[in-house]
């Protein structure tokens, strides 16, 4: 198992916790030095909040244990590729790599449907890895999909 795949692994098991409160199986984590400083999962539906994706949750929460916005010398490990506002928020907190597993291609906004985080017309760009433990993510949210589509969640 490669570095990055063990980090999926525990992004994986923040989709799961968002799929056990029966929220789109979607998790983050962000890494640096070794350590998972911020953690989160999707949170909308038990939020009421738009903007509570896993993403943003796992931003706040390590700008919040290194105390600072600039999340420099970081890595965020994301299970689906990550949305519009989402690759705003990364490079906004200059989040220098991301590794997701899934691709999105309804929504993704890191190489999918556009590549936000590397556009050179912004003032931040960031290294970009996809498809890690790629087969898990998609299974996780093929399965939740299948179930809300059956009315079984």
């Amino acid at each position: 198992m490669t570095e990055d795949e063990r980090w999926m692994d525990s992004a994986i098991r923040e989709a799961e916790q968002a799929y056990k409160r029966k929220e789109v199986p979607i998790g983050a984590v962000i890494v640096r030095e070794g350590k998972i400083v911020g953690r989160g999962y999707n949170q909308t539906e038990t939020l009421q909040d738009p903007t509570a994706h896993a993403e943003i949750i796992a931003i706040t929460a390590a700008a919040a244990t290194i105390g600072s916005r600039r999340l420099e010398g970081c890595t965020l490990y994301v299970t689906l590729e990550p949305c519009a506002m989402c690759a705003g928020a990364i490079i906004l907190a200059r989040i220098p790599r991301l590794v997701f597993g899934a691709a999105d291609p309804k929504a993704g906004a890191c190489v999918t449907l556009y590549n936000i985080v590397q556009d050179r017309r912004l003032n931040h760009q960031v290294e970009t890895v996809a498809g890690i433990s790629e087969a898990r993510c998609g299974a996780l949210l093929k399965e939740f999909f299948g179930k809300v589509r059956e009315n079984a969640l």
